[in-house]
């Protein structure tokens, strides 16, 4: 894998996602299956959300790519999600965790760390869930109480130890495989003040690691995308309601190379400080 990633190797993720379709599996957060389904449409994939055990391990195993989402952890989700996320490593289908709110509630804590165990492709969460993937304090709900900086030595090993590639969002994205570190240096707040997008960026994730296998890619242009195309969207719709809408629709129509070109990619050595 190259050590240094391109503006151009960012668009050409973005252009094989929308040239191949994937079909990307979605056992997600019952808040936001709407939005989730819908970002996925836009950026060309296609989402299908299987959320029952008797039907989640067969659809892992032909699906593109997988979203586990703990966000609403509830009736059958868990047994689905152990189902799935074995199924997917057994058929060699990239998967990604995204631990939502774990740290301070037991349950969803200890599903995490038992996906964990099973072998993700990504973990992709704020940088809270990362610290309480990897044994440390949560945050408040979704909310983080930390930053990208401040579990940058946390990520890493988390990376090392479990394989996967971690990405961790905030006004600054890290993301690590353990022996590379990019930095994803744009965006726009109001993303943060919209529901599912976050959520809706793990699938996105799911989309992009099944054209590249290069999993460290997969997850900066997914990041990258979307925060691209909330810059995009801020600049013409600066309200909640609007920005949502338009968001979409700036997923949808952006170009490869703007995406490349303005997410602010920095390769970071991963001997450097926070």
């Amino acid at each position: 894998m190259p050590s240094v990633l391109t503006p151009g190797d960012v668009a050409g993720v973005v252009t094989a996602v929308r040239a191949t379709g994937p079909l990307v599996h979605c056992i997600t957060n019952t808040v936001v299956t709407n939005v989730t389904a819908n970002v996925l449409l836009a950026a060309g994939a296609a989402p299908a959300m299987v959320a029952t055990p008797v039907e989640a391990g067969g659809f892992a195993r032909v699906a593109d790519g997988l979203l586990t989402n703990l966000g609403t952890v509830e009736g059958e989700q868990p047994d689905a999600m152990r189902v799935a996320a074995h199924a997917a490593v057994d058929a060699g289908t990239p998967w990604v965790l995204d631990p939502v709110a774990i740290g301070a509630l037991p349950l969803r804590t200890a599903l995490a760390a038992e996906l964990l165990a099973v072998g993700p492709t990504i973990v992709r969460g704020n940088a809270s869930e990362v610290a309480a993937l990897a044994g440390g304090q949560g945050g408040r709900g979704v909310d983080s109480l930390d930053t990208p900086d401040g579990v940058r030595a946390t990520a890493l090993r988390l990376a090392r130890e479990s394989g996967a590639v971690v990405a961790v969002s905030g006004a600054v994205d890290l993301v690590t495989d353990g022996a590379r570190v990019v930095r994803v240096r744009s965006g726009h707040p109001l993303l943060t003040r919209v529901t599912g997008v976050g959520c809706s960026l793990g699938a996105l994730v799911a989309a992009c690691a099944a054209v590249t296998d290069d999993r460290l890619l997969a997850a900066t242009a997914a990041t990258a995308w979307m925060c691209v195309a909330g810059e995009l969207a801020a600049a013409t719709a600066p309200t909640t309601g609007s920005f949502a809408v338009a968001l979409l629709d700036r997923i949808d129509d952006v170009e490869p190379a703007v995406v490349g070109a303005r997410a602010g990619l920095v390769a970071e050595p991963v001997g450097a400080a926070a």
